[in-house]
């Protein structure tokens, strides 16, 4: 073999960041991702060359193919394309650094969607983090060239040689160190690929195979994908979980290039809003599992790839944070995001509203955190509701139901009207807008909402008997939310429905009380004093009302809005669970037929040694049994609680049974 040359390699670091040997990267696998990015590369480069009409030979089929050699402790990449001549070997090759994907750019203006991966100028170099030696031949495509073979130990001196290499393209053969041999191992090799190289768009074969997918989605049209060919995608890159809600194509070049397709996936209630699920790619080659950087915090649950050749890959994450390209990407990537929810809530309203529930968590938290996408959604926002639309009857609308046919022997569905506000089970979904414009004449500018349907429903249940629509804030990102709507819409009172009972929930037409001459007090205020004795709570205010509905309780726990938030807050503020406060109102409801009876049963003139009455001492028990159902509705009992609640239970029955006998 004739010796063409021998020399030093010339190093230059005045356009790279500082080259460590062994040290490039932080994990030494991703050689193989730079080695087949550079493959891919001189594949694009001959398709340009050849359009250009500088070679006129075969450039069909093109493939990457990696070979393993355990005998040899060797690990080949090998490419069909554009090749080297000696000269270039030497400008490439021995001049470290020197990029040539952009001066290859530069002279042939890639077109029709070829794109040079280029970021990885040190891909080559990157080899010699595991290989202790290195060896490249290549045969160039232009005419007349001959065949080289370059040779290096991982020292700066090289060996230039000529080779019998008769095909286009290049092969780079490492001998592997031996403390770098799982590098030889196919599955390692393949998990890499899938890993790394997934989506690049040239066959990677290996053992006559073809190991990756060689095609991107996000790199196409969306008029090109149909639904399944968006969910094949989720389904490969998040297997096991559930199907995404809906996604967004990112698909731009002006004033910079990003691609990429993102997925609302359903969320859990303990997801973490600060762990990013995208996967970032720079020309279809896998880059990192991390976005939190180049996307806006509030997007970080979303799921898909980014890709794009216009953010900088050799920079510090506080740097890409402070970068004005990648704030410009951030800033379009919401837009596209909010773009797409409302076309959404425009073309397709009942499919939003089936998706809301986790759709809703991202645009109120992009509400809380960009006041640009604020501004975008702040129309699509939408509640959950207790109001009944009408239908064009005028009427309420009712349940769907079945009715026997004429035969008598089939049930039929008779379907009501239905509109485009409710879910599948018919509950209605609304606006703050549309919800105070509704509610004007009853009580302007006053939103009653809960936050716990199970908890609160005895307190949503008066509300609706006298008309007043409540809303649903119930997500775990509704208690942040609220103080949001209150400082975005000033003017605006939120009430939640067991804070305080609006005037006309309480009956307040009702008959002056009689005063009592042996107490001088009224009815009220004997029931309010034989719950303050009996209870024994100085830190409870108990309040008397006759509430209109028939259907409410004896007594409601009522938690002043203000006193409650401050708690909340604290807890928040020392990330601990909000404790119930011991201070707060028990509401008796007089109206009720329990209390009244209790109040006479208070009366029973029997009077035992010592000077209790058996009457007044039911009384007593009872009055704690209707406190002990009162705060059952807003909590549950800790052991001791329960406890005490099932022995007064159990002392109360048995008093009555005693009574009835």
């Amino acid at each position: 073999m004739t010796v063409l040359e021998q020399g030093t390699i010339t190093i230059h670091t005045e356009n790279i960041f500082p080259i460590i040997k062994k040290s490039l990267y932080t994990d030494h696998e991703v050689f193989l991702r730079e080695l087949v990015s550079n493959a891919v590369d001189a594949i694009a480069k001959l398709k340009m060359v050849a359009r250009t009409g500088e070679y006129s030979g075969d450039i069909s089929n093109p493939q990457i193919t990696i070979a393993i050699d355990k005998d040899a402790k060797t690990l080949s990449v090998s490419d069909t394309g554009i090749g080297l001549t000696a000269d270039e070997v030497k400008k490439y090759i021995n001049q470290v650094a020197f990029s040539s994907a952009e001066e290859f750019i530069q002279k042939y203006q890639a077109t029709d969607g070829e794109a040079i991966i280029g970021h990885f100028g040190l891909g080559f170099y990157s080899s010699f983090m595991v290989a202790k030696q290195v060896e490249i031949d290549t045969l160039s495509y232009k005419e007349g060239a001959e065949a080289v073979h370059w040779t290096c130990d991982g020292s700066p001196e090289f060996k230039l040689e000529d080779s019998a290499r008769t095909t286009r393209g290049t092969t780079i053969t490492l001998t592997l160190m031996d403390d770098e041999l799982e590098y030889l191992e196919t599955s390692r090799i393949q998990q890499l690929i899938k890993t790394y190289c997934d989506f690049m768009p040239v066959p990677i074969i290996m053992d006559g195979e073809t190991i990756n997918r060689h095609t991107a989605p996000w790199r196409e049209s969306p008029n090109n994908l149909t639904k399944e060919d968006y969910l094949d995608l989720y389904r490969y890159l998040y297997p096991f979980q559930e199907e995404p809600l809906l996604w967004v194509h990112l698909n731009t070049d002006y004033p910079f290039i990003v691609n990429g397709i993102l997925y609302f996936p359903k969320l859990r209630p303990d997801v973490d809003v600060t762990q990013g699920n995208i996967k970032l790619f720079c020309n279809q080659v896998f880059v990192s599992d991390h976005c939190e950087e180049i996307i806006p915090k509030f997007l970080m649950p979303l799921r898909g790839v980014i890709d794009s050749t216009d953010i900088p890959l050799n920079i510090s994450r506080s740097a890409l944070q402070t970068n004005r390209t990648v704030r410009k990407i951030a800033d379009y990537i919401a837009k596209k995001v909010g773009d797409r929810l409302k076309e959404l809530y425009r073309d397709n309203r009942q499919e939003y509203i089936r998706c809301w529930q986790d759709v809703g968590t991202f645009i109120k938290f992009g509400s809380l955190n960009d006041d640009k996408f604020k501004k975008q959604v702040e129309e699509i926002l939408i509640f959950r509701s207790t109001y009944k639309p009408p239908t064009e009857s005028g009427e309420a609308q009712t349940p769907e139901v079945q009715v026997q046919s004429e035969d008598g022997d089939v049930w039929e569905e008779v379907k009501t009207e239905k509109s485009l506000s409710t879910d599948e089970q018919g509950r209605y979904y609304t606006t703050l807008s549309e919800y105070l414009e509704r509610n004007q004449s009853r009580h302007e500018n006053r939103v009653f909402y809960c936050t716990d349907e199970a908890a609160q429903a005895t307190y949503i249940e008066l509300h609706k008997s006298q008309g007043l629509e409540v809303l649903f804030l119930d997500s775990f990102i509704d208690t942040h939310f609220i103080s949001f709507l209150e400082r975005e819409h000033s003017e605006v009172k939120f009430l939640r429905v067991d804070s305080e009972l609006d005037e006309t929930l309480i009956e307040k037409d009702k008959p002056a009380e009689i005063v009592d001459p042996k107490t001088n007090k009224t009815r009220s205020e004997q029931i309010k004093e034989l719950f303050e004795k009996s209870l024994n709570k100085p830190r409870v205010n108990i309040r008397t009302e006759s509430l209109k509905s028939e259907d409410t309780p004896p007594a409601m726990v009522l938690l002043p809005e203000a006193m409650r938030r401050l708690q909340d807050m604290t807890a928040l503020l020392q990330q601990q669970k909000a404790d119930f406060p011991e201070d707060h109102i028990l509401l008796v409801n007089t109206a009720h037929p329990l209390i009244q009876n209790l109040a006479n049963l208070s009366q029973g003139s029997i009077i035992q040694e010592g000077g209790s009455s058996p009457s007044e001492e039911l009384a007593k028990m009872i009055c704690h049994h209707v406190y002990d159902l009162a705060l059952m509705a807003q909590k549950g009992f800790d052991a001791e609680g329960m406890k005490d609640f099932v022995e007064r239970s159990n002392h109360v029955l048995t008093r009555l049974t005693e009574r009835a006998m």
